[in-house]
């Protein structure tokens, strides 16, 4: 283990900040896939320390550690409000770009099928 270990809750703040980032690439793009859950499964170690209780440190590749202190936690992140609560709002808020959305949606949705537009299709 190195001199300077990631802790359990360090790593979930970071995934945490990642999945909020605004940031898309370029400003015309639209969201296209909403996150639903994300599931991390990370191996770890776990040592008490003194009064302060137990210390989970996040294995890092190519850690020094012996396969006897190692646990596997699987640690599923899901978001507050449903997807259904989620569009909704997006619509509220957004309903200038709704559209964008709902018509890249399709697009997505048809990847590899016809190019033809919904309705030329029989």
């Amino acid at each position: 283990m190195s001199d300077n270990p990631i802790e359990l809750r360090e790593l979930i703040e970071q995934v945490k900040e990642e999945l909020l980032s605004q940031e898309m690439g370029t400003n015309n793009k639209v969201p296209l896939f909403s996150v639903d859950e994300v599931e991390l499964e990370l191996q770890v170690t776990v040592c008490k320390e003194g009064k302060a209780g137990l210390q989970i440190h996040v294995i890092e590749l190519g850690g020094n550690v012996s396969r006897d202190d190692v646990q596997v936690v699987k640690v599923t992140l899901s978001p507050l409000l449903s997807k259904e609560e989620r569009i909704r709002l997006y619509k509220s808020r957004y309903p200038d770009r709704w559209q964008a959305l709902e018509d890249a949606a399709v697009q997505g949705g048809l990847k590899g099928g016809s190019q033809r537009p919904l309705g030329d299709l029989p």
